[in-house]
């Protein structure tokens, strides 16, 4: 996975009113989750905010990045867990990072790369990529920048699933019956296969 250095200013004051300052003053509202729980066995969280313009990018781009994040003079590692968008806007609102090491497991969804030449589309069909990321778990420093998916030998009319894949030194956490791909007969294939019917 690539890497990118982030930095933050830690927060004291939290809540909406402190939130909406925030985004006025053009800072991102940030949590990072880390190993620490609290009382009631949940991961402590530390509060801070990030430059809009710095967080962008981060967030807009279809690369998973390790975030190296530098929050008053201490560099924390960690993924982006989820993000929060105005739903007209897109405007990011709110940001969760996941705090890792090299050997704790994270589960983060990967881009998915075909490669090859599909049986089916020499046949005439056409490739269709039904999922644009799948889960994998396994710690950071073994997780490819991509997935990718040998279509091959991929016929006409047929698909690959999640649980025909496997990937080396990953745990795939996708449900197994999830479409990855798969060749959908077109208007000219079916024109042509009704052409040999009626010549036969």
């Amino acid at each position: 996975m690539k890497e990118i250095n982030l930095t933050g200013k830690s927060r004291t004051e939290t809540g909406k009113k402190a939130a909406k300052l925030s985004r006025k003053a053009g800072m991102i509202p940030c949590n990072i989750y880390g190993e620490e729980k609290d009382q009631n066995g949940l991961p402590k969280s530390l509060p801070f905010a990030i430059a809009e313009g710095e967080i962008r990018k981060a967030i807009f781009t279809p690369i998973i990045y390790v975030c190296n994040i530098e929050i008053d003079g201490v560099v924390r590692k960690a993924i982006i867990k989820e993000i929060q968008q105005h739903p007209v806007t897109d405007a990011v609102l709110h940001v969760d990072f996941l705090e890792i090491n090299d050997t704790k497991p994270i589960t983060v969804g990967i881009p998915v790369k075909t490669t090859g030449f599909a049986a089916g589309v020499r046949d005439g069909g056409k490739l269709s990529l039904a999922v644009r990321k799948i889960n994998v778990t396994a710690p950071y420093l073994q997780i490819p920048e991509e997935l990718v998916v040998d279509v091959t030998s991929l016929g006409l009319g047929k698909s690959i699933k999640v649980g025909e894949l496997s990937f080396e030194g990953l745990e795939i956490a996708t449900p197994t019956e999830v479409v990855v791909c798969s060749v959908k007969m077109t208007r000219q294939a079916r024109s042509a296969a009704s052409g040999e019917e009626a010549e036969a």
